[in-house]
Parts: C-alpha cells; sequence; structure tokens
C-alpha cells in the first residue's frame, strides 16, 4: 500500500481533507491514509472529532516510503509549536513528495518560503502576505480555488473539492472523464452529460 500522509493538529479543519482521503483509502486505490502530528497525544479536529496520529514528527523515521503529504488548514497553524512539520516539508521538497495544502497550511508554507518559486494559491494574496511576513511569491500567486503545480498543490479554505481533484488527478487514483464525473457529482449533486 502506498502511504498519504495527512498532518493534523488540535484545531485542524476535518472537511478540508474529507472528500480526498474518503477516495483515497478505498481498499481498490491501493493508497493508505495515514495521520502524522507533532507528537501521540489525540488531536480535536474544529468540528470535534478525535483523532490519535499514527506517527509523531519526535520519532518519525524518514524511511518510511510516502508518496503525499498533506496539510489541512484550522487554527493550528496559527502556534509555532506546529511550524515543527517544517523538517518534513522540507525533506518532501528534496525528494519530489508532493505536498498538498490548504488554507491556513498554504500561509505556513509561504512563511517558510516553499510557495515562492511555485505557481499557488491561498486564502488571498492580502491574507497570505499579512499571514507570511516572509513570503515573496506574489507574482506566483493565482486567484484560484485550487493550484497544482509540480509537485505542489495549495488550495483556498473554500476549494476543498477542487482540492481533492487536484490530489486525485497528481496520485492518478481517478483522471480524465471519471475524474470530472467524479467532480461533477460532488460539486452539481450530478453527473453533467
Amino acid at each position: 500500500m502506498k502511504k498519504v500522509l495527512v498532518f493534523i493538529t488540535d484545531g485542524f479543519a476535518d472537511w478540508e481533507a474529507s472528500y480526498v482521503t474518503a477516495e483515497l483509502n478505498k481498499p481498490e486505490t491501493g493508497f493508505q491514509v495515514q495521520t502524522i502530528a507533532i507528537d501521540k497525544n489525540p488531536k480535536v479536529s474544529m468540528g470535534g472529532l478525535t483523532v490519535i496520529p499514527d506517527y509523531s514528527l519526535q520519532d518519525f523515521s524518514f524511511n518510511l516510503e510516502f508518496v503525499m503529504l498533506l496539510l489541512p488548514g484550522g487554527t493550528g497553524w496559527r502556534e509555532e509549536k506546529n511550524h515543527q512539520v517544517k523538517k518534513l516539508v522540507s525533506f518532501c521538497f528534496e525528494h519530489n513528495i508532493p505536498v498538498a495544502a490548504i488554507c491556513d497550511a498554504t500561509t505556513f508554507l509561504g512563511n517558510y518560503g516553499f510557495l515562492d518559486q511555485h505557481k499557488h494559491t491561498g486564502n488571498s494574496l492580502p491574507y497570505l502576505k499579512e499571514g507570511a511576513p516572509n513570503y515573496r511569491g506574489d507574482e506566483n500567486y493565482i486567484e484560484e480555488q485550487s493550484v497544482s503545480d509540480g509537485c505542489l498543490i495549495t488550495a483556498n479554505g473554500s476549494g476543498a473539492l477542487e482540492f481533492s481533484r487536484d490530489i486525485l488527478n497528481k496520485l492518478e487514483v481517478l483522471k480524465g472523464k471519471e475524474l470530472e464525473e467524479w467532480y461533477d457529482l460532488f460539486k452539481n449533486g450530478f453527473i453533467k452529460r
């Protein structure tokens, strides 16, 4: 099974990764979703769901094979302690492991320079610049729900479906017409003919 890691914090926005994790975790895909946090203590999402992390950054083995790191948004990004994930994000960029970030997770990436050389989006350019004082990627900012560029996928907080679509496409779980129909079903409540 190919592992996809989801970094969770107290206050993570559970809905932002829910469409894609449900699809990835289907047995026939060959993927397995697992969680990682700064420690093994249970994390409570914004929606009140309690999750016990599978892995801790404190004892994480960088020998573990995984194919993507997902960073949901949420209130936890405002806490400096959660920025310990920077080491794992750097590892991903160095080893061409895709990183997918949404909402305030994009602001985190922006503050540490991970967005500067890639086309990307976020909650808005002013929001990103205010929340990430070290951000220097203005010329690569695109005002879209989700943007995929190489090994980076970014989305604004209202783009969970588009974010999921880009991830499913990147990991080749769904492609072409099948992916379009999946998106139509969840976006519109039916498949366009």
